[in-house]
Parts: structure tokens; sequence; C-alpha cells
């Protein structure tokens, strides 16, 4: 069974949630200036807002004026825990200032104290898709290690102002993203330019990251030590497309660009694995003295991972649809509408991958079905197609803590409410239990209401996932 303390809640980010992008001194982030495949997607480095072109992120769905409304509904499922990111340049408008911004440091007192009172532990991401957008114009972005100072500061600013108020954060989102994309704009603020070394450009901002990662572990538990601080993957589960031995190597070569972070962050210190990839890549991260006292003293105290379906790889494979989870098509599964592979055995699969691998502590910090919804005459949502994908990989995770004895510390759905999808831009791909009424085009009046998966989602945190087992 599951501990009594098991943290069940859901998931959202402040680029994809929380608009009021101008709103209490808040300055630029890469994603202000990113609008989404659905609105022909730009990333507008010189900051250059396109006069009457939609931005979805700029208002989002608004948590900043609806966040007492969405606690309120969040603790009516009885959410024990919410997990949400910090903007960077809310707090540090240009990133590299020497001192916050007090408004933006307000905002999150209020909506922390909101979450406690109704005993609602906030897991918060420190980076999560977006940074702000001077450092990109100033310094090139992750290519540049004084970025590792500025997240640092920005890290020190808010350890130090929710210390006891915050137990759980969460580094940088889908870190491994970085590598998995060939334009990681919204993970590490990165266009490659023509005459880049790609390569050694994306290894070096990784390995800033990293760094900057491991010195905020540290830092976090000197200022607290009651805090537990974690990292995030993304894990896109590969098979093999064939028992063949070359899809089957293919698929672990892979896969080890994700365990390429994992073993940096658990481990602290790049693996022969890590130097496997370097070979791939034909480049290793550049490096200087004390690196590697940095990495070594600043391993997480657990592994949180997003999971929403798998691919297989091999030669011959039809592709799918999917961002950068996208791969080959496998004949066993069905799909989402946008081509993603729904698996619940392959989150099974990788809750007993990364414990056996790294013997930390797991958390499910993403998992969901992004869908069309329409709503009723009556103005209900009968979303059973969600509740079933919910239930299947919740069924999966329980049998991963009861029949393969993985340490799970929760699980958090993303989007449990809905929320602008940070790939294309689009509303109409809804992942959340309670439904706002905003379409692709911006149109709506941001009204909020149940949907029927919010009523079952409340009745299995209720039994602690017994209903699922039923």
């Amino acid at each position: 069974m599951l501990s009594p303390d098991f943290l069940w809640g859901g998931a959202t980010a402040a680029n994809q949630y929380e608009g009021a992008y101008r709103e209490g001194g808040r300055g630029l982030s890469v994603n202000d200036v990113h609008r989404g495949c659905h609105c022909g997607q730009t990333r507008q480095i010189d900051g250059q807002i396109q006069p009457g072109a939609y931005y979805p992120s700029h208002e989002a769905v608004d948590f900043y004026h609806h966040y007492k409304e969405d606690i309120a509904l969040f603790a009516e499922m009885g959410f024990k825990c919410f997990r949400m990111s910090i903007s960077w340049s809310r707090i540090f408008p240009q990133g590299d200032e020497e001192t916050p911004n007090e408004a933006g440091l307000k905002f999150y007192d209020e909506v922390f104290a909101e979450l406690h009172r109704y005993n609602m532990e906030p897991v918060v991401t420190l980076s999560h898709y977006e940074m702000p957008l001077a450092l990109v114009q100033k310094y090139g972005a992750w290519r540049d290690r004084r970025l590792v100072e500025f997240f640092t500061r920005y890290c020190e600013t808010v350890f130090r102002r929710y210390k006891g108020v915050v137990r759980y954060w969460l580094t940088f989102n889908e870190i491994n993203a970085l590598m998995l994309s060939s334009r990681p704009w919204l993970q590490a603020g990165l266009v490659y330019g023509e005459d880049e070394n790609a390569a050694q450009s994306m290894l070096n901002a990784a390995h800033h990251q990293l760094l900057a990662s491991a010195r905020a572990v540290r830092l976090g538990h000197a200022i607290d030590p009651a805090n537990r601080i974690g990292c995030m993957l993304l894990y896109p589960l590969r098979y093999g497309a064939t028992c063949a031995p070359r899809d089957q190597l293919e698929a672990y070569q892979q896969m080890r660009q994700t365990y390429y972070f994992g073993d940096v962050h658990c481990r602290g210190r790049y693996t022969g694995a890590c130097q496997a990839v370097w070979q791939q890549f034909g480049a290793e991260p550049s490096r200087q003295p004390g690196d590697e006292e940095i990495l070594a003293q600043g391993t997480v105290d657990f592994i949180g991972f997003s999971y929403y379906c798998s691919n297989i790889v091999g030669a011959g494979v039809d592709e799918t649809g999917g961002n950068i989870l996208a791969g080959g098509r496998n004949p066993y599964l069905e799909s989402s509408e946008w081509g993603w592979q729904i698996d619940p055995t392959g989150l099974r699969l990788a809750l007993n991958y990364l414990y056996d691998r790294y013997q930390k502590p797991l958390f499910i910090v993403e998992n969901g079905l992004g869908a069309r919804d329409t709503v009723d005459q009556d103005g209900q949502v009968q979303d059973d197609y969600r509740i079933d994908y919910l239930a299947r990989h919740i069924r999966a995770m329980m049998d991963a803590v009861e029949k393969d004895h993985v340490e799970l510390m929760g699980y958090t759905p993303w989007g449990c409410i809905d929320l602008v999808s940070a790939s294309t831009g689009e509303m109409s791909k809804r992942y959340g239990l309670i439904y706002v009424n905003k379409d692709d085009d911006g149109n709506g009046d941001l009204s909020r209401s149940r949907k029927k998966s919010f009523y079952w989602y409340k009745k299995v945190i209720e039994t602690n996932g017994a209903i699922v087992k039923e």
C-alpha cells in the first residue's frame, strides 16, 4: 500500500499558468517571446513583442489573479501538495541584479500562505521552461558560466525567504530536454547559430545547469536542513522495435542521454555512461578546477520525473507525432490525438529502471493526457478518457510500489487545471481536472468548472488510491 503521507496533488508551471507577464515588476522571460507552433512559432531574442500578435502565455489562465479560487478547488479535491514553479524573472527581472524584486516575492508569500491554509505542501520548481530574457540577450543564455552565479543568487533569495514555508524543491524542469531537443529555447534559452558547434554549446550549457543545480542543493541544505531538493527528468521510455540486438542497443543508447543527467545529479560525477555520450556527440563540456567537487557535494535527495508515453526505436519504424517525445509507432499501443502513445506499463518500468539505477526516492511530478474536451449543454465535461488514462497509470504506479518495492514519494498529474500547452500554445490540448473557459485564440472569461475527472480524483485521494484497484 501507499504510505499514509503519500503526496497526492497536481502540477503546473508559471509560464503556462500564471499570466500577468508584466505585472508586479516582472521582467520578460524566454517564454514571453515564444508563441508556440499553433500561433506561428517565434523566438524573438531582441524582446520585441509583435503588435497585434497573440502570445498565449501573457495571460495564460491568470493564476496570478485567480490563485485563491484555484487553490480552494485543489483543496476540495483533497490535494496534499501542489507542484508549481516560481518565475525567475518575477524575482530578478533582468536575472543579474544584486537585489530582488520585492513585489514578486510578496506574490509568492501570498500563494504559499494560501496553500498552507489548506495544509497543502508547495512543491516548487526553481526553473521550469523559462528564464529572464535579458540573460539570453546579454550573456548568450546558459552558454555562459556566469549564469551559475545568477541562478545561485536567485536560489539563495527564495530559499531564505521561504525557509520553513517550502520544503520540497526541484531545480531544473526536464533538464535533459536540453540534450533531447535540437532547439532548447524554453529549457535553456538556446537557438544555435549556423556556424556554431551545437554539440559543444549544448554540453557546456548542460554542465553549467548541472553545476547550478548542485550549488542550489548544497545551499538549500545549508539554509534549511529540512529542505528536500530533487532533480527533474523527462523520461521518454524507449523500446527496441524488435528483439534484434541492434534495436535493443539503439534503445539503450537513446536512454543514456536521460541517464547522463540522472548520473550527475545522483552520483555527483560524470560516469562512464556520460563519457560515452560525449563520444557520441564528438565533444565534451568545458570544465574548470573545482567543478568535480561542486558536483560531488550537490547530489539530490530525490528524483522527480515526467512520464507521458513511450516510443520504439530501430530501423524502419513509423514515426509518431509529439514534440521532443516523438519516436517510432508501437503497434501494441493506442495514441492520443497528438501522437503520444499511451503505455501505463511503461510507467511501472520507468519507476523500476530509475529506482534500480539510483536507489533514491522517486516522485512522479508529471503524468497526464492531453485531449479535446467538450462542454455539454448543462456545463459538464464527461472526460472518461482522462479518467481511464489516469486510472491505468496510477494502477501501474501502485504495482511498482506494492509488487516491486519502489520507494515513491508522490504523484502530481500534469495540468490539474487547464493551462496553455508549452510546445504548441494551444488551450484545446487540455490536461486538467478543472476546465478553464478559454480557447486557442485567447477568447473566454477564464471561469473555472469541475470536470467529471475532478470528482473521480477526489475519491482516489480519499482512498489513498484504493479505488483504482477495485
